[in-house]
């Protein structure tokens, strides 16, 4: 594991966190399972594989499809824009929270050490899911299953959300003169500060050329982050409930700060996934009644 680290760090450092493509991804995490049961016959390494395949091709369909998923459709501005200031304009002056943020404590001159943390934040969308559903594939197979099956649930619903209702985030509102104040987009300052600028320049790419400009409704960063932490929380005490969701609301501040999200966005992604939870959890009982285990 000790090995494992040190390469993953150098691949990070001179080409970037493996947030484009979750062949390379994967292939990074199966590594690691190899590392951690290394005592293990080949065999068994190759059953994550099998297990995995079909799961990285869902999301490789999904990669390629969300960059076209605003070709049916215009997309969506204002509603974003109006939901926000109805919500918060009582706390922000008539200003969407994105806009009231940057202004309080964004400087185009200086990275402050929370663009660190918001940075981390934000790249930790591309590895935190899939990292925990290898873990859970590690100790328990029917867990990560049922984690699994809210993942792939929740992407293909966003997808399909995306063709049928391309929204604008608040950086590109800002672009095309939706918004009367601006709005940078800047949630890869941070890796500047760390020394990683070929990690920023990365996402930096990612974030140009293959992601959907207008795929922002739901926010799935968001809506991946709350998932992940409610599988769990029927699993653990309460008091630590306040820890888990910790995560979610950095992933809400990060979003909303760096333009990359409304606040709308967010709470949709947060239905989503209750809405991910209902369906799947109801299927996965109708179906322990047509099979029952002997």
């Amino acid at each position: 594991m000790a090995v494992w680290a040190v390469v993953f760090i150098l691949f990070v450092a001179f080409v970037g966190v493996p947030t484009s493509d979750p062949l390379v991804a994967f292939g990074w995490l199966w590594l690691a399972t190899i590392a951690w049961r290394n005592y293990r016959p080949w065999r068994e390494h190759l059953i994550f594989l099998r297990d995995w395949l079909p799961v990285v091709l869902l999301l490789v369909f999904y990669n390629v499809s969300r960059g076209s998923a605003d070709k049916l459709f215009d997309p969506h501005v204002q509603f974003m824009i109006d939901a926000d200031e109805k919500m918060f304009g009582w706390l922000t002056g008539g200003r969407i929270p994105t806009i009231w943020l940057q202004q309080h404590l964004y400087d185009a001159g200086h990275v402050p050490w929370w663009e660190v943390v918001t940075t981390l934040v934000y790249i930790s969308h591309f590895l935190a899911v899939p990292t925990v559903a290898v873990v859970l594939w590690v100790r328990s197979r029917g867990l990560s299953y049922r984690f699994m099956r809210r993942w792939i649930f929740l992407s293909m619903a966003g997808l399909v959300t995306y063709f049928l209702y391309p929204a604008a985030p608040p950086w590109w509102a800002s672009e095309h003169g939706y918004l009367g104040e601006p709005v940078q987009r800047f949630s890869s300052r941070g890796f500047d500060v760390l020394g990683l600028h070929s990690a920023g320049n990365t996402l930096n790419g990612l974030q140009v050329e293959q992601s959907n400009p207008v795929a922002a409704m739901p926010s799935l960063h968001t809506a991946y982050a709350m998932m992940a932490v409610a599988f769990f929380l029927p699993m653990v005490r309460k008091r630590w409930w306040p820890l888990l969701l910790a995560y979610p609301l950095a992933m809400t501040f990060t979003l909303v700060y760096t333009g990359e999200h409304y606040v709308a966005d967010v709470l949709v992604g947060w239905i989503y996934v209750g809405l991910t939870f209902l369906v799947v959890g109801l299927a996965e009982r109708w179906w322990a009644r047509r099979h029952p285990i002997s």
